[in-house]
């Protein structure tokens, strides 16, 4: 084979992943990012002494990561210190006599469960047989590429078809074994990792809870965003350039087939393949001239189910709080504030919260004694009418009220150093994130598997997408094996022969 270039639109994770996988293998890779740092939603923000992580906190699924690194002749534990977590993290609910420690641990969830629900102890066992094998029916559907619609008749997908659990939703699927609703909602929250609502999110995701019960989940040191830069370190062993405070504006095309991008500088830099890693939407909208695509138009993208978004807050104390490493505080009415976020698409009267409090694991990320405090409120998306100029402030005190009623961050105002905010508007505009949907295209059915944008793009030749925007989805785990997928893509076009 003769040396391939490719390049990479973004330096997230799926972008560096995929860089990784290639440069290893012997193609010549040029990743471009247009901020000054690597990890895009992925990355590190400083303020100050003090730490935090842009986006993603949970890593779950460690051995999809670890998988990623043994392609490429690496050991993950020589570029990344990982800390399993132990409880996971805790759900708290307005009884405040409702605080659900969740482990993986099958003794300790049992217990706990026991401790609090007597009556619903039966589910947790079919909870993990049933689950089991779900997750064992969807993964390779999850693991390969979709380069035809016909692909939906293949035999990893008919073998899937029984366990997508089509017309029951999350919510539904999880009350055949618990209940209790306070027992459901601790194995359903996780449709927020998707962006979605748990009496909207489809059945099939059931997995996410079993994955979490069934592996664990981890804090790597330094933050997750230290993933992001032990690819780009390797990438660069690997004869690799990443490129940062490069933006690029424009697909080079001839046609309906891509040579290369422009700069924001207009620069011009050729390729043999671009791999887009840019949000979906976004990137379609913006990078590619109007009336070039079909399927994916501006005006088809406009009629997509996209995800909720996010209100950020990232505070750095001048104290430690004795709280876990991971807590979701529900809503007093946690439906009625689901479907403000996303049927009626306004702030809630009500709303929940998830705070990362990872200085009680990792002292790296904020000076002794000190932490660096995530807060992430669910929000309605850009599609709503809030003008964030103007909500911002007030939601910002609502949400340090509600930390102080109900976390032990009880004097938390008076500890605040320092503190940078993201609102949706921010997503969107800062971030390039369409209409502020932190979580990509949402996950409904039709909006999954073959019927996701595909791998390998289906409207422009030369085009591969990585990320949470293309097939398997959004999450860490996810976006890695859109690497994996991507890749072995590339290479097959190329001639090469085998997995990354």
């Amino acid at each position: 084979m003769t040396e391939r270039h490719v390049v990479v639109v973004g330096a997230g994770p799926g972008g560096l992943a995929c860089a990784m996988l290639l440069s290893e293998k012997g193609f010549s890779v040029t990743v471009l990012e247009k901020e000054a740092v690597v990890g895009g939603r992925n990355a590190a923000l400083e303020c100050g002494p003090y730490r935090f992580d842009v986006g993603p906190t949970f890593l779950m699924m460690r051995f999809v990561l670890d998988a990623l690194f043994h392609r490429v002749d690496r050991d993950p534990d020589d570029y990344l210190n990982f800390f399993p977590l132990e409880p996971m993290y805790q759900l708290d609910f307005v009884d405040q006599s409702m605080k659900i420690f969740s482990s993986n641990e099958t003794e300790k969830e049992q217990a706990e469960i026991e401790r609090l629900f007597p009556d619903q102890t039966d589910g947790l066992a079919r909870f993990y047989q049933q689950e089991g094998k779900r997750f064992n029916a969807l993964m390779p559907s999850l693991q390969r590429g979709f380069k035809h619609r016909r692909e939906v008749l293949s035999k990893e997908v008919l073998r899937a078809l029984p366990y997508l659990a089509p017309g029951k939703s999350l919510f539904e699927v999880l009350q055949g074994y618990f209940q209790e609703e306070e027992l459901s909602l601790a194995f359903t929250f996780q449709a927020k990792y998707l962006g979605m609502s748990p009496w909207e999110c489809p059945g099939a995701f059931a997995i996410i809870p079993y994955i979490e019960h069934a592996f664990g989940m981890y804090h790597v040191e330094g933050g997750l965003n230290a993933i992001s830069h032990a690819f780009a370190r390797v990438v660069e062993e690997e004869g690799g350039r990443v490129r940062t405070n490069a933006e690029v504006a424009e697909l080079l095309l001839d046609g309906r087939v891509a040579r290369g991008v422009r700069l924001a500088s207009g620069e011009e830099i050729t390729a043999d393949a671009v791999v887009v890693n840019a949000d979906f939407a976004y990137a379609m909208s913006e990078l590619v001239g109007p009336g070039v695509l079909k399927k994916y138009s501006r005006e088809r993208l406009a009629k997509k189910k996209y995800s909720c978004s996010t209100f950020m807050l990232y505070l750095g104390l001048d104290t430690l709080y004795d709280a876990p490493h991971h807590n979701v505080v529900f809503a007093d009415d946690y439906r009625t504030n689901v479907d403000d976020i996303f049927k009626r698409k306004v702030l809630s009267d009500d709303f929940s919260l998830y705070v990362h409090n990872p200085s009680v694991t990792d002292p790296t990320l904020a000076p002794e004694g000190h932490s660096a405090v995530y807060v992430l409120m669910p929000v309605p998306n850009n599609e709503s009418t809030i003008d964030w100029d103007h909500s911002a402030g007030g939601l910002r005190e609502r949400a340090l009220d509600l930390l102080e009623a109900r976390t032990v961050m009880t004097d938390i105002r008076q500890h605040i150093q320092t503190e940078h905010m993201i609102t949706p508007w921010d997503w969107q505009h800062d971030y390039h994130v369409y209409r502020g949907a932190t979580f990509n295209l949402s996950h409904h059915l039709n909006q999954m598997l073959v019927f996701r944008p595909r791998n390998q793009f289906e409207e422009l030749a030369n085009v591969f997408l990585v990320g949470g925007g293309t097939h398997p989805g959004s999450g860490l785990p996810t976006i890695y094996q859109s690497a994996m997928i991507s890749s072995d893509l590339i290479r097959a076009a190329a001639g090469q022969r085998g997995r990354s």
